[in-house]
């Protein structure tokens, strides 16, 4: 895509959805790091029906550590990898309280020192929480960068490089809401739903399906 396309493709999307958001749920801060940490290999909406009971009666780190690490696995055990992931948030709540005075830090560097957080979950808490013009590549975005021929790259961190130069403003700070969003519902894994997007013009993508197919 050139910088023209770039910039309708990005105007469309606003157009549709000024204001996308994640759809994970959460109360605070820390509640959005742990959900993202959780959804790592797991659907939003998994990670919301066990972070509903969850995050009703834990608000804080300090609230996790008392939780433990085998109540917070009772909360969480229909998530993939949930033995993994209640040792690391525990371990990431008990940093947050033991170096950061309960806090969640506001740079990528000190989020990413936090046991269970990578890239990609710093570049979400940094944008849904912080404000920052940060481009959270997980598999939609990917998929979706590499196959509209707005951002290739075989690497996430590749993406999401060359998004960092390619996206325009106004469009930064939501850009990888929109890309999430147009990835779950429209561009999707299996079979993009072409025949519906309102972008197919300015996508690059050569085996279009044009053609909603017919049901089984």
């Amino acid at each position: 895509m050139n910088k023209d396309q770039i910039f309708e493709f990005f105007r469309r999307l606003a157009e549709d959805n000024p204001a996308p958001e994640t759809e994970l749920g959460y109360g605070n801060c820390y509640q959005l790091v742990v959900a993202v940490a959780l959804s790592a290999q797991a659907t939003d909406v998994g990670v919301n029906k066990a972070t509903r009971a969850l995050f009703a009666k834990v608000e804080t780190p300090q609230q996790m550590i008392d939780l433990g690490e085998e109540g917070l696995r009772e909360h969480i055990k229909t998530i993939g990898l949930f033995n993994s992931k209640a040792k690391n948030v525990i371990a990431l709540s008990q940093l947050l309280v033991d170096e950061y005075g309960s806090k969640v830090p506001d740079t990528r560097e000190d989020l990413v020192r936090l046991p269970g957080v990578g890239r990609k979950t710093a570049n979400v808490v940094l944008n849904c929480w912080f404000g920052q013009e940060t481009f959270a590549v997980d598999t939609h975005i990917l998929r979706v960068g590499n196959r509209t021929g707005l951002a290739k790259g075989k690497t996430p961190e590749a993406v999401e490089a060359k998004l960092e130069k390619r996206v325009p403003q106004p469009f930064r700070l939501h850009a990888h809401h929109w890309l999430i969003l147009h990835g779950r519902y429209v561009c999707k894994a299996r079979t993009p739903e072409c025949w519906r997007c309102g972008l197919v013009d300015l996508c690059s993508y050569r085996n279009k399906v044009l053609k909603k197919p017919k049901a089984r």
